[in-house]
């Protein structure tokens, strides 16, 4: 089924960058979901890039890991980078558990975030189908240790949890892309309160990194959120 909304999205005249807002340079970083690499991105790396952004994979190596480990080891370097490359906020755009990483960093650090965009990412809750859950169980059996005996739990307390839970900032515009027919995740746990900020399109749930409507609203979004140039990269 990915194969397929890969070629329905190469016929759409949007992966051309046609008849969509194009952009100013500015960062985007682009973050995996679970148990995913940055190289499933690499369309939306291009696209992005071809319509005026300056694209940066999130680094964070297999998504399969202490959600808070993998913000403070790798996508925090990432960001810094960015900011220092364009001199402005950088926007994040992450896929399933990829946009809880992304909304947990904005809410720790709005300040260096020009806005958020979800892809099907159940910020709300986790309900999931029962092999992501099962998967989740042998990750959690992995990175749990001594001192963090909770990671991967609703148990735990870490940094990168805890900024998730915490109101969204209302200086960080964002944006929520689900689908209904998903399969993978409830799209009710992937919707904001904002529906003015919630968009729906057709496909499924890893499509969504692949899915035209889905690149559609993310150039409006980018385009309606660009921010001045950010003064401290700290």
């Amino acid at each position: 089924m990915f194969a397929a909304e890969i070629l329905l999205l190469h016929a759409s005249p949007v992966y051309y960058g046609f008849g969509v807002p194009h952009g100013d340079d500015s960062g985007v970083v682009i973050i995996p979901g679970f148990l995913a690499t940055d190289l499933y991105l690499m369309e939306l790396h291009g696209w992005l890039g071809r319509i005026g952004y300056r694209p940066y994979f999130s680094g964070i190596g297999i998504n399969a890991d202490c959600p808070n480990l993998l913000i403070q080891r790798n996508l925090n370097q990432t960001v810094e980078r960015a900011l220092e490359d364009t001199g402005r906020k950088i926007h994040l755009i992450g896929h399933s558990l990829g946009g809880i990483l992304a909304r947990s960093l904005a809410t720790r650090h709005p300040e260096l975030v020009a806005s958020v965009i979800t892809l099907g990412s159940p910020f709300r809750g986790i309900r999931s189908h029962p092999f992501v859950l099962l998967a989740s169980d042998r990750v959690r059996a992995q990175v749990r240790r001594d001192d963090r005996p909770d990671c991967y739990t609703g148990y735990c307390r870490c940094p990168a949890v805890s900024g998730l839970e915490a109101p969204f900032p209302t200086s960080v515009p964002q944006l929520a892309v689900f689908t209904r027919t998903d399969g993978i995740v409830d799209w009710r746990v992937c919707v904001t309160d904002d529906a003015a900020a919630n968009v729906e399109v057709a496909g499924t749930h890893v499509g969504l990194v692949a899915n035209p409507g889905a690149y559609r609203a993310i150039a409006h979004h980018l385009a309606a959120a660009r921010r001045p140039a950010a003064t401290t990269t700290s």
